[in-house]
């Protein structure tokens, strides 16, 4: 009677999590189907290089694709390297308690909840106004810089803690220094993991609207440098969706180009996993 009863419960477990996974998977078509339906015919070489026009109503994307590159260049500058370093350092040259390590971890994960329209409010406040940086494309790549930085550190931090002891048993035997194992042994070995963070980090960026509102600025012309404001690829597309009448054939469009970037990072991030975990199999 038991196995009876538990064939059926592992039945009407299988079938509802096929019935749930079938729901967000048609979900995801249907959102994807209808942005392609709308957007794709209007996607053209003119409309990737060519300015805004009619308040974006006519022309193309240019200056917002070359806003949304410049902005992302300074998150990842000061993300990844600033990110990777605070993870090495909590796990190998810091030896906290138990209780500790916890309190920071748990730190980290509420940091990376954090809504982004947060993260936008301390960044005008901080870079723009604090520091004088006004709206920017250095003030919004900063800010998403501290955004993604908490997702950054914790899938470093575990990349390094998933070490498995034997090579640590290892390195301690042959007497390593504790910054030669962790750039010629440790580092390498958590590549992948660090590289998966890191890329899908920026894809979140990619697709952040809230936090540069109030950073790098609503300006749509070709930025000169790092101190002009700049408008990023997802605020052009709220922008044209919900303040632009008639601007809903370039939101949509400009919404498959946003879809592609982010297709083409996920692939990225894909190949460089794999290649990276092949390199260091063989090392």
């Amino acid at each position: 009677m038991s196995i009876e009863r538990s064939r059926i419960t592992d039945a009407a477990v299988a079938i509802f999590l096929w019935v749930v996974s079938s729901a967000i998977l048609l979900l995801v078509v249907s959102l994807l189907f209808n942005i392609l339906w709308h957007g794709l015919p209007h996607v053209s070489w003119s409309f990737l290089v060519d300015t805004p026009q009619e308040a974006g109503r006519s022309g193309g994307i240019g200056p917002i694709l070359v806003s949304s590159v410049l902005i992302l260049t300074v998150c990842v500058a000061f993300a990844v390297p600033l990110g990777v370093g605070t993870a090495a350092f909590l796990t190998e040259y810091c030896k906290f308690s138990q209780r500790t390590n916890r309190g920071i971890q748990g730190s980290l994960d509420i940091l990376s909840g954090v809504p982004s329209i947060v993260f936008g409010l301390f960044g005008n406040i901080f870079f723009c106004k604090i520091l004088g940086l006004g709206f920017s494309i250095l003030s919004g790549g900063l800010t998403l810089a501290c955004m993604v930085l908490p997702v950054i550190v914790r899938t470093s931090e575990m990349s390094l803690r998933g070490v498995s002891p034997e090579i640590r048993q290892a390195i301690e035997s042959l007497g390593l220094s504790k910054s030669g194992a962790l750039f010629h042994i440790l580092l390498p070995i958590a590549v992948p993991g660090i590289t998966a963070g890191v890329i899908l980090s920026v894809g979140r960026s990619l697709a952040e609207a809230a936090a540069l509102i109030f950073t790098s600025g609503y300006v749509d012309r070709m930025p000169s440098s790092l101190s002009d404001s700049g408008r990023a690829l997802a605020i052009h597309i709220y922008d044209l969706s919900m303040n632009v009448p008639g601007g809903d054939k370039n939101a949509y469009a400009s919404a498959v180009v946003l879809i592609a970037l982010l297709l083409a990072m996920s692939t990225l991030t894909r190949i460089l996993v794999r290649i990276t975990f092949q390199r260091t199999r063989i090392c």
